[in-house]
């Protein structure tokens, strides 16, 4: 939480655990204390084909997790659905073409630079919005790359713009910017 209070412009994460949504509510509490800092509630889902993230979901969606039925729940509720890393260990990679995603995550704090390129030139191939997620598994990698979206601290109108495409995404480790 404290990088977020501390860093200048980036006052909003999303919490996509994998296959879980339990550590969210925790999350939820711990910021309620800061006006300026929203949390978006989601998920990081593994299916067969690779993982798939579902932002503005409290709840995980039911089983089976296939690609189709994760990408119909983020649908059916309003959610937005999002291709986490493509191009990396467990990233579908081009069988995102076959899907009704919302985004694709064309910047990902893990991914090389190599596999970001492949990701946003897939984004750019599918006409969507591409976004970018830190996949920060320590406090330390937090920030490192982000998504801005000029809106204000609103789950629902994050939601809209990432579908809207009205994102840039940005690195603050690296020179990338797509």
């Amino acid at each position: 939480m404290e990088k977020l209070v501390a860093h200048n412009s980036v006052k909003v994460a999303a919490v996509t655990d994998h296959d879980t949504v339990s550590g969210l509510s925790e999350t939820q509490k711990l910021a309620a204390v800061y006006p300026d800092i929203l949390i978006i509630p989601g998920v990081e889902i593994s299916t067969p084909e690779g993982d798939l993230l579902v932002l503005g979901t409290v709840e995980t969606p039911p089983k089976p997790w296939t690609v189709e039925a994760v990408v119909d729940f983020a649908r059916d509720n309003d959610y937005v659905s999002v291709v986490a890393h493509p191009y990396r260990e467990y990233g579908m990679g081009d069988l995102a073409r076959n899907y009704q995603v919302d985004a694709i995550e064309v910047l990902n704090g893990e991914s090389t630079q190599s596999a970001n390129k492949l990701a946003h030139d897939l984004a750019k191939s599918m006409k969507l919005p591409g976004t970018a997620g830190s996949d920060a598994h320590q406090a330390s990698e937090v920030c490192a790359v982000y998504t801005e979206i000029q809106v204000g601290l609103d789950v629902d109108e994050i939601l809209k713009a990432i579908k809207k495409g009205l994102v840039t995404t940005h690195s603050s480790a690296r020179s990338i910017h797509f």
